[in-house]
């Protein structure tokens, strides 16, 4: 199954022969700002990579999270869960067909992954699954990309208790997580989370432990070049992903940068406020030029439902500005762009 995602630049400037440094690429839903880099000291570079405890206690407290460890970005950890989970689960048995659930609207790579681990795969979109097999994969976007929907702690907590009950691993992928508040996420409902004391002597980790969820880091902090994310989840599952990945899989510059960037509150805060601003200005730009269509947003893309998708989607291309074409191609999704970009974005759509 052939995977369309944003970015790929070069690919789609050869395509249409335009060179690669006269595009705007709004392809993808990082960020257009990004996480100031201070000196990397030198040692850094000289030294295998550490996944320091200062680095862990650092993502903790920035997701609220009792057990995490970071991966080279979550993409490392979606290839490898449909292995990891037939090792735990004994139950699974060879031969026999094993089910996943996912939203038939979203990130395509949990769909690839699954199946080519031979898993049969169920569909769901507007409304949680309610009725999934013993044993099986249930995978929640949570904000859907390209949708922008979202599902609340309230439909995941029942979801948790239904998966459970099935004996069935819940995958929550929180990669656009970092524009909402804190209270958007589910990982403080992972564990009894304690910011003081993360031995609280009300953890309840062994009521349900099959419960992963994905956080991204670049895409929030502008910096999805570095690779790294981290898996929210129950201490067993920790233990799992942390020998999976082998020592030295994360680079010492990206456990670097982002131990510093998770600690920094007021850029966060500053952050957070500029990419509303700039997704409200793209919103009005796109009603402007389109007054017809519906759009969805949030404050890293914005995703706009057309008839004639495909068709915008050439035009566009054909004037060097590179947008999303959905994979049902009934929707262009646009991230969110600076003052220059969305200038450069004014200009073209002026043309057509």
């Amino acid at each position: 199954m052939a995977i369309i995602h944003g970015g790929q630049l070069s690919k789609v400037a050869k395509q249409f022969g335009i060179p690669e440094q006269e595009w705007l690429d709004l392809s993808t839903g990082i960020a257009p700002f990004s996480y100031a880099i201070s000196a990397i000291p030198e040692k850094i570079w000289q030294d295998l990579p550490t996944i320091s405890p200062s680095l862990i206690t650092a993502a903790q407290q920035y997701y609220q999270a009792k057990f995490c460890w970071p991966v080279a970005g979550s993409q490392q950890l979606i290839e490898k869960l449909p292995s990891l989970w037939n090792d735990k689960n004994s139950a699974i048995k060879s031969g026999k067909i094993q089910h996943a659930y996912l939203p038939k609207v979203g990130y395509k790579e949990h769909q690839r992954a699954w199946s080519l681990a031979g898993y049969q795969i169920h569909f769901y979109q507007d409304t949680l699954p309610d009725n999934v097999e013993k044993n099986s994969v249930v995978v929640v976007i949570n904000p859907n990309n390209p949708l922008t929907d979202t599902f609340s702690i309230q439909q995941l907590t029942q979801l948790k208790a239904h998966c459970q009950q099935q004996k069935a691993l819940l995958i929550i992928d929180e990669a656009f997580a970092d524009i909402f508040p804190s209270e958007f996420s589910f990982v403080p409902h992972l564990t009894n989370y304690n910011e003081n004391n993360n031995d609280s002597a009300n953890d309840n980790d062994n009521e349900y432990d099959d419960l992963i969820v994905l956080r991204s880091f670049g895409k929030f902090f502008g910096l999805a070049g570095i690779r790294i994310g981290f898996a929210c989840t129950t201490e067993t599952w920790r233990d799992i992903i942390k020998e999976s990945i082998g020592p030295w899989s994360i680079n010492g510059p990206a456990l670097f940068i982002a131990e510093q960037a998770l600690q920094d509150r007021q850029w966060q805060i500053e952050q957070s406020l500029r990419l509303e601003k700039y997704s409200k200005k793209l919103q009005e730009l796109i009603k402007s030029h389109l007054p017809n269509v519906s759009i969805k947003a949030n404050a890293l893309f914005i995703t706009v439902f057309l008839d004639n998708a495909a068709s915008v989607y050439e035009k566009l291309c054909q004037q060097g500005v590179y947008v999303r074409l959905t994979d049902e191609q009934n929707a262009l999704r646009f991230g969110v762009g600076n003052d220059q970009q969305l200038q450069h974005l004014t200009d073209v759509l002026n043309k057509l």
